[in-house]
């Protein structure tokens, strides 16, 4: 392609453009046009050139002064012959002559203003004044009676000009009357039209998006509703419109289509109605004929070209070129390449081909590795505790996306109002010819301290609020206290918590409890103490982990009422319990708070012993799954399972808040809490050394809004295995109210083949999905 032809154009624009609704490419066109100036010698039958001196030259023409010379005809021209409309003797017998002697008045003196203005004067004063009206001044320069000023007044003609103004309070406004109100003018004026697009089914065939619809949704006249105040705002839009039209079809490869307006009128009715028409000729669609990078050698050596979506005869759509430089801009980056920079593309496109050559230069800069972290600012903790969260280290080929996720670790430990991490370069080489990159890091603390609470009702639990007290570093790095409290019908309580995120190793937790509380269910009431010590990698919702795992130690004193067979009478009691726990857990799900897909696993094992006239060694276990499939984008079924068992001790040698119960929100819903499995003879459960639980949900969301229906089954058991016998079930239907921290949830149950005793309704409010 002949780069300087007159039927090429160039295209330039920078890396990423401004109309992402559109995806155009924002262009400069210039046309290589140029016109040929000669001199051609005279041939035969040809008048010769006219002399220098009878041509106009550019210092002829002066321009300030509107001044444009018209050169005179060749001396030899033949001019057409043209008869006068009326000859000069008759113009002149048709025009009388005139004489200066005919008017006297010619000759005399002009009279002087102040003259003038005298004489006019005294013809008013001669005049008959009204009644009440006093006569005008004789002397015009005095008609305010001021006699004596520098400068006249305009002579006075009118006496009510020189009458006294009304008192202010008598000074009366006649009201303006309207025929019409605003809102029946502006329907007076008010045009009706339709919008038509001629020509574009066309190219709309060619594209994978729809131009229509585009137009639709950004068009001025489509906003309009079809009214317009007057036919001129319907032209503007239609306009409008039209340059609208012409920028979606280049973004599409079509830089030569033409749109033409007009405006029709059609008769409706007793009215007109306007026909905005638009007709489109699409022209060629234009293509790639070569693809050229220009940009040094890579590691790897096609690290650009794989990741150059562009392809020679493909059309040239705007938003594959821009996602095509979006991709090399973030490729380079993670790849070595922290200062690579995509330059200005050049595409030039020929008119008679419809072909176009894609040029983009692309400075690579130096290939990095990780150096060191460097930080200021208002700081939360220094650098070395950065490098704690990050998950690489020196000498690591430089990886922007190990850059973002330690900007999103600093975020999530909630310690700043704003920070930043951008890539420094050093000028130290590394063995490899390499360079070393630093990580600096700008800190600007924020608020360290939080206050939270929350408000939760289920059937058998009663009404519970919760409320705590945060400072997320008061043992820096990120040593947080927490002082929390809890009051409820049957849960009242206090404790204090030490947690150091991020302790020694990225996501691990060390986390030291002390409480004490006060618990009155009906299956016991409970005084307990408790110290505990954890270090555990857990989930949240803003880093949902595939593996997590805990292990700690525990030690409770507890005062616990428990029915007593040999009396017939709950009696009080009490245990220290002293035990070590274990739980790993294995998360495919795509969220913590409400999954849509995915599965879960979590398992519990507890070796605890407890000190009650003896030493009685046991094992607490759990398992719990549940899996998630969504049917639709709407629609999802859920489903869970859970398996609990105790080994190594009877049933009465376990502390009551330790033995295994199902029934409540978060277990089988339609039963209040802990009321499945074996009931003493006062009516109130026992507890057991082993349940069974299984629930079935089919949840659907619409907006910020969702509705569950489900089915639970459970059971527990004072066997040490799970029997799944004697299995109970209740239905129910819930709401879900979804926030960005999660779902709120109300869900009202009931229980099939309900016995006596049993409440026909239960009723349980929380934050989450029930799992």
């Amino acid at each position: 392609m002949d780069r300087n032809s007159p039927c090429s154009r160039r295209l330039r624009d920078r890396r990423f453009l401004s109309a992402p609704s559109l995806g155009t490419l924002s262009v400069a066109l210039v046309m290589a046009t140029g016109v040929a100036h000669a001199q051609a010698a005279p041939g035969a039958g040809q008048a010769p050139a006219q002399p220098a001196e009878a041509r106009a030259s550019e210092a002829d023409i002066d321009l300030e002064a509107g001044k444009v010379p018209v050169p005179a005809p060749p001396a030899d021209a033949i001019l057409p012959q043209l008869d006068p409309v009326i000859s000069n003797d008759e113009f002149n017998s048709a025009i009388p002559e005139l004489d200066e002697s005919d008017d006297p008045e010619l000759d005399k003196p002009l009279e002087s203003i102040e003259a003038f203005e005298r004489r006019l004067a005294a013809d008013e004063a001669d005049a008959e004044p009204k009644e009440g009206q006093e006569p005008p001044l004789g002397d015009p320069a005095l008609g305010d009676r001021d006699r004596t000023e520098e400068i006249g007044d305009a002579p006075v003609r009118d006496a009510e000009l020189a009458a006294p103004l009304p008192p202010l309070d008598q000074f009366e406004v006649t009201p303006v009357e309207f025929e019409q109100s605003a809102e029946e003018d502006r329907q007076d004026v008010e045009v009706a039209y339709k919008v038509s697009i001629e020509g574009l089914e066309a190219a709309d065939d060619q594209t994978a998006v729809n131009l229509k619809s585009q137009f639709n949704g950004l068009s001025a006249l489509r906003k309009g509703d079809g009214k317009a105040a007057n036919i001129a705002m319907v032209s503007a839009r239609l306009t409008e419109d039209s340059e609208l039209l012409q920028a979606i079809l280049a973004a599409e490869g079509w830089y030569s289509a033409r749109v033409r307006t007009r405006i029709d009128r059609e008769a409706q009715g007793d009215g007109q109605t306007l026909q905005a028409v638009l007709t489109v000729r699409p022209g060629k669609r234009y293509v790639f004929s070569d693809i050229v990078i220009r940009a040094d050698p890579t590691v790897p050596p096609n690290l650009i070209e794989d990741n150059v979506a562009l392809k020679p005869g493909e059309p040239i759509v705007a938003e594959r070129v821009q996602g095509s430089e979006a991709q090399i801009a973030v490729a380079l980056p993670e790849n070595g390449y922290p200062f690579a920079e995509v330059g200005e593309r050049d595409i030039l496109l020929d008119r008679q081909t419809g072909e176009g050559v894609y040029t983009l230069p692309v400075d690579i800069g130096p290939r990095g590795r990780f150096g060191g972290i460097t930080t200021d600012g208002d700081q939360a903790f220094d650098a070395d505790h950065i490098q704690v969260l990050g998950r690489f280290k020196r000498g690591d080929l430089y990886d922007s996306r190990k850059v973002d996720d330690l900007r999103k670790a600093l975020v999530a430990t909630s310690l700043f109002s704003t920070v930043s991490v951008e890539p420094k370069k050093t000028g130290e080489a590394s063995p490899d010819g390499t360079e070393y990159v630093d990580l600096y890091v700008k800190q600007d603390a924020g608020p360290p301290r939080t206050i939270a609470g929350s408000l939760g009702f289920a059937a058998g639990e009663g009404i519970t609020a919760k409320a705590s007290w945060t400072h997320r570093n008061f043992f820096p790095p990120e040593g947080a206290l927490i002082a929390n409290a809890i009051a409820g019908t049957r849960q009242q309580g206090v404790g204090v918590t030490f947690r150091r995120s991020n302790a020694g190793k990225r996501d691990r937790t060390l986390e030291i409890v002390a409480e004490a509380f006060h618990n009155n269910y009906d299956a016991y009431s409970a005084y307990t103490g408790r110290l505990a010590a954890k270090i555990g990698r857990d989930s949240t919702p803003i880093w949902q982990k595939k593996y997590t795992y805990a292990f700690g130690v525990e030690l409770l004193a507890t005062a616990e009422t428990d029915f007593d067979y040999a009396t017939g009478d709950r009696s009080r009691r009490t245990f220290y319990i002293a035990g070590v726990n274990g739980q790993i857990g294995f998360d495919q799900t795509d969220s913590l708070l409400d999954p849509t897909k995915g599965y879960r696993l979590t398992a519990l094992v507890q070796p605890e012993t407890t000190v009650n006239k003896g030493f009685n060694p046991y094992v607490r276990a759990r398992l719990d799954a549940s899996a998630y499939y969504p049917i639709s984008d709407q629609l999802v079924l859920a489903g869970r399972m859970r398996l609990g068992t105790i080994q190594g001790v009877g049933l009465f040698d376990i502390a009551p808040s330790r033995r295994l119960y199902a029934g409540g929100g978060g277990s089988v819903r339609g039963f209040a809490y802990q009321k499945l499995g074996e009931l003493a003879p006062d009516g109130d459960p026992v507890g057991g050394r082993s349940l069974n639980e299984a629930s079935a949900e089919l949840r659907y969301r619409f907006g910020n809004y969702g509705i569950v229906g489900f089915v639970d089954a459970g059971q527990a058991y004072r066997e040490t295995m799970p029997q799944f016998s004697d299995l109970r079930y209740g239905v129910g239907i819930g709401g879900r109210f979804y926030t960005n921290f999660g779902p709120l949830r109300l869900d009202v149950a009931t229980p099939l083949a309900r016995r006596s005793g049993e409440a026909r309704i239960n009723i349980y409010v929380s934050i989450g999905q029930a799992f």
